[in-house]
């Protein structure tokens, strides 16, 4: 069967399935959320609604671009849209075998010039690749949750992905108004690998007794994030002056934290079931009413930044 032009199936109807069904559909795509149960449907069905329902009321979207997005919307159980889709991407659970066994079943059903993706946060993608029909147009599309609302995307290119495939995922990604990079099949990506680098950092300062947990959310809220959403690091170093960074640069280093090992406190922390928003208690208290005032307030933060950086009311 032909590839149906702008057709995605999105496989899988977990937080990030429905999501990114929002993100597709808002762009103008024929979009298909796939998914083996029907109950799981169900629950994506109703968090969509909800996001549907903030982005209206804050603007974000008209009630009418909101009925006609969620008019391009479409949830199965069944396996036939694959056969006419011109990009599917999987976003079921984060489990090697799993997505392996996705593949191995479903790349025999798409049309060859379809693109493949796997939203997975740090698995490698050149091994997922291994069971595909087509290995060459198998690439990552790693988003940050939630995806309609946050405007990165990684772009992830295995050991045997075309690297012409590889543009057209870049433009594909970009054609959905949001801001793709391109990393190599390397361990934690990008966003992982910057993410824990600071982390290692920031519990070594709080561990040492040098701040408390609170005053450095704060130093990087107020400060560097700041700085590192309008600029990133790179252009940050170049208006504070490289020179002054190579001095900082050759005496500092010593003294961060390399630690190759994870770290005790986030261990023991697990370990005791702080788990963080999702148990009641991490880093900071979220029991009772905590958590849902918490991730609320989470949510209009992110909504107001997504308004300044790439948000238009249509």
């Amino acid at each position: 069967m032909a590839v149906r032009e702008k057709k995605v199936v999105l496989a899988g109807a977990g937080t990030m399935g429905a999501s990114l069904a929002q993100v597709y559909a808002q762009a103008g795509w024929e979009t298909v959320l796939w998914n083996r149960s029907a109950s799981g449907l169900d629950r994506a069905r109703a968090l969509i609604a909800l996001n549907q329902e903030s982005f209206v009321r804050e603007g974000l979207l008209t009630q009418e671009a909101s009925d006609a997005l969620l008019a391009r919307i479409r949830m199965t159980t069944e396996r036939d849209d694959f056969s006419d889709a011109a990009l599917v991407v999987e976003n079921i659970v984060e489990k090697l075998d799993a997505k392996r066994a996705f593949f191995a079943e479903i790349s025999p059903l798409v049309p060859e010039e379809a693109l493949l993706a796997t939203n997975t946060s740090g698995l490698r993608i050149s091994e997922i690749a291994e069971a595909c029909r087509g290995p060459e147009r198998f690439m990552g599309q790693h988003w940050l949750n939630p995806p309609h609302l946050l405007p990165l995307c990684e772009i992830i290119a295995g050991e045997r992905t075309d690297p012409e495939n590889v543009r057209k995922m870049r433009a594909l990604v970009e054609g959905l108004g949001k801001r793709p990079v391109v990393v190599a099949d390397i361990s934690g990506f990008l966003i992982n690998r910057l993410q824990f680098a600071l982390l290692r950092e920031a519990l070594h300062i709080v561990d040492t007794g040098a701040a408390t947990v609170e005053d450095v959310d704060t130093a990087l809220k107020a400060g560097m994030g700041l700085r590192y959403a309008a600029l990133g690091p790179f252009g940050v170093a170049d208006f504070g002056g490289l020179d002054t960074f190579d001095h900082i640069n050759s005496y500092l280093n010593a003294q961060l934290d390399d630690s190759k090992t994870g770290s005790r406190r986030l261990h023991e922390m697990v370990e005791a079931g702080k788990l963080g928003v999702k148990s009641g208690r991490g880093f900071y208290d979220y029991s009772g009413d905590r958590a849902a005032e918490a991730i609320r307030e989470r949510d209009r933060l992110y909504i107001e930044l997504a308004k300044v950086l790439y948000f238009k009311k249509t």
